[in-house]
């Protein structure tokens, strides 16, 4: 098979409106400088568009016309490396998708362990920050939740009993291997983090071992989160203020 129709039948496989890479492509080292002008062809032709260099998508037609990928899809092929996630979104993007803001900042913050991952996609600018722990397709969600509680008297905006539902309700949909791993996760961050989760999970469903997220903490160490008691029942039990 020819590199430009085996290029073709993968890009069909693609669903509109996705970013991929050449290595989505299944492309051999071989093939590469076929594959580029195969590509090219494809552009001019309106079946792929580039986003950036070595990254591209497949236009979604609807009745209103061609629709580009949203945000997070065009950011999506710099949070993956040889189809594994290495990074993941975070910041005030994060927290406005999650409901805890309505900002809508102009640079996005891209967390990754050992990556540093910059972007610049039209509009779309990414800075890099440093992840707590290695970044996985099984953590990324809850190192979420995790930065979410880190950044909490930083989210603006923020309406902080509001703020404690929306996190409360996103824990509340976690299993028990899941709650196991974000504790374990959350071992890597602050005090004040490893605290505020505490409080939470703990309200949450008092059956859940806590120990060492306990022993982990200095008892006579306070977390000043503003929070007041009607809003976490739990937050004195965890020294949080």
């Amino acid at each position: 098979m020819k590199v430009a129709q085996k290029i073709e039948k993968q890009i069909n496989k693609i669903k509109e409106g996705t970013t991929f890479k050449y290595q989505q492509l299944s492309i051999e080292s071989s093939e590469y400088s076929a594959a580029t002008k195969a590509i090219e062809r494809f552009i001019e032709k309106g079946i792929i568009k580039r986003v950036s260099t070595g990254v591209f998508y497949k236009p979604k037609q609807t009745i209103f016309g061609e629709l580009k990928p949203n945000e997070e899809e065009l950011l999506k092929p710099y949070l993956f490396q040889h189809n594994k996630r290495v990074a993941y979104i975070t910041g005030t993007s994060l927290y406005n998708r999650m409901g805890l803001t309505t900002q809508i900042p102009k640079n996005i913050k891209i967390a990754s362990r050992d990556k540093r991952i910059t972007v610049s996609v039209g509009n779309i600018k990414g800075t890099p920050v440093k992840s707590y722990v290695d970044v996985t397709d099984k953590n990324f969600y809850l190192l979420e939740i995790l930065d979410a509680l880190k950044d909490f008297k930083k989210i603006p905006d923020l309406d902080k009993a509001s703020a404690i539902k929306i996190i409360s309700n996103r824990l509340k949909e976690l299993n028990t291997n899941e709650i196991k791993q974000l504790i374990k996760c959350v071992l890597s961050y602050p005090p004040r983090v490893r605290g505020f989760l505490g409080a939470l999970l703990e309200k949450i469903d008092s059956s859940i071992e806590l120990t060492i997220l306990k022993k982990s903490l200095n008892p006579l160490s306070e977390y000043n989160y503003g929070i007041n008691k009607s809003s976490l029942s739990t937050a004195p039990n965890w020294n949080i203020k």
